[in-house]
């Protein structure tokens, strides 16, 4: 029966998110299963990395809104499907989602969604545009938190005899995100290309810069850190593009300067090898003050053995073993933020690498990327009995 299974998987771009890296994984999970194996996207860094020798790539406009360009999407890919007879298309976002949906209704073929993000639904129209990826047969949910979050706000559009609702742990590659796989030398190279100097207490922030992400609580806590727990002896990276908000960023900038932590703080636009960056770090933060609908974060520094304090709210509370693997802290909170990096920074290294053997083992016990995939294949297998 596998042999017959041809999924098309329709993503707007292959960047380095949890979304696109899931995606990109199960792709290649699927051609390993002897399955047939597509992909729609519009572009993106990861894109090079995908075997087209595996993994059929169409091209098309799928990240945009604009409703003509929805519709013209629609329209090619109801003849895709057609053309390489697909049996389940799988959309990760709200745009492509309807084209995907009105393809599928008139072509009869299994529709999935993977309900990746909480989603602004601040009004009725923007409600409804929501609603797409709640839509179809099978709805998954990357956490518990999206879980519950979708049964409390697009009950109406449930219906349990018709559609299965149901959570898929994100998954990390578990042999890439690993300190022993991870070379100490470049580890070096990398702290010395960003001027970081090793003897000190390195605290690493990754995530793209946007407000919600809370690099401002972050540098808040740092200055509370400095002034009132009187730690000197740290260095902070703040890791991640602007994306265009070069706005938010100078008000960063300035921040930084007005707490007087220029040569505390270090920012970095991107990281082709991630593992390198949280294998010079002495500790990881997640400082978010909205809810993470996973915490991708959380799960990389915890692979890497490295303890990490999140914000406890959203997916991070499901991620990170509290007092175990890490810390949740309240969320928007620079005082207890502060107060939670002094408690670390004042760990001895035994019970600090304790935390990350324990970060580690959650990591492998629940998120480990071999185990989302074949879970989202069996439920593939289920909807086309």
């Amino acid at each position: 029966m596998t042999t017959k299974i041809k999924v098309l998987q329709v993503i707007p771009k292959l960047g380095f998110g949890g979304a696109e890296t899931g995606c990109y994984d199960l792709a290649h999970f699927l051609a390993e299963q002897e399955c047939k194996s597509f992909l729609i996207t519009s572009g993106g860094q990861l894109l090079k990395y995908v075997r087209t020798d595996k993994v059929k790539v169409i091209r098309l406009p799928v990240q945009s809104k604009n409703p003509i360009i929805i519709f013209v999407n629609f329209i090619i890919i109801f003849f895709i499907l057609l053309l390489y007879n697909i049996d389940i298309v799988h959309a990760r976002s709200r745009a492509p989602a309807w084209s995907c949906l009105l393809a599928c209704f008139f072509s009869r073929k299994k529709f999935v969604t993977t309900f990746h993000g909480t989603y602004n639904f601040s009004s009725k129209l923007k409600h409804l545009y929501n609603s797409v990826m709640v839509r179809s047969k099978l709805i998954i949910g990357g956490s518990n938190f999206i879980f519950n979050h979708i049964n409390e706000n697009y009950q109406k559009y449930l219906n349990p005899k018709k559609k299965k609702l149901m959570v898929v742990f994100r998954g990390i590659n578990l042999e890439y995100f690993n300190s022993k796989n991870t070379s100490e030398q470049k580890a070096n190279i990398l702290a010395s290309t960003w001027k970081i100097d090793k003897n000190n207490f390195i605290i690493l922030l990754p995530g793209r810069l946007t407000k919600w992400k809370g690099q401002e609580t972050f540098i808040e806590s740092l200055s509370l850190l400095f002034e009132k727990h009187n730690k000197k002896n740290f260095h902070a990276i703040i890791l991640g593009s602007n994306q265009g908000r070069e706005m938010y960023s100078k008000k960063l900038l300035l921040l930084t300067e007005r707490y007087r932590l220029k040569k505390k703080i270090t920012f970095i636009d991107n990281c082709k090898e991630m593992p390198l960056a949280y294998k010079l770090s002495d500790l990881v933060i997640s400082s978010s003050i909205e809810p993470e609908a996973f915490g991708r974060v959380a799960v990389e520094a915890q692979a890497m053995n490295k303890p990490i304090i999140a914000s406890d709210i959203g997916g991070s509370r499901e991620t990170v073993l509290n007092g175990k693997s890490g810390l949740l802290y309240k969320h928007n909170d620079q005082e207890e933020l502060a107060k939670t990096i002094n408690k670390i920074m004042e760990m001895n290294k035994k019970s600090l690498s304790l935390m990350g053997e324990q970060g580690r083992k959650n990591v492998e016990k629940k998120f480990n990327v071999d185990q989302m995939c074949q879970s989202t294949f069996t439920e593939y297998k289920k909807l086309l009995k």
